[in-house]
């Protein structure tokens, strides 16, 4: 796939409520204020999605560490280092 085939993301006009001062400022140093907020959602979803990941696979990943801590790592016999 070429980059040019890449979609690009929908756009969907949205009402957002900000500081007035700030909005003046960021727009005379020619700051693009909706795509700057679009990355901060971006990063906000992203590590909210990290940390509901990290939840709901706590027991899993601490039931992985005792096993490892208690056998060590399995097949570690065939490590080259």
């Amino acid at each position: 796939m070429h980059a040019a085939e890449v979609a690009k993301p929908t756009r969907k006009p949205t009402s957002l409520s900000l500081d007035s001062a700030l909005l003046k400022e960021a727009k005379g140093l020619g700051i693009n204020v909706s795509r700057s907020a679009e990355e901060r959602i971006a990063e906000a979803v992203k590590r909210h999605k990290q940390e509901k990941w990290l939840k709901e696979n706590a027991s899993a990943l601490a039931s992985s560490n005792a096993y490892v801590k208690d056998n060590g790592l399995p097949l570690a016999r065939h490590r080259q280092f």
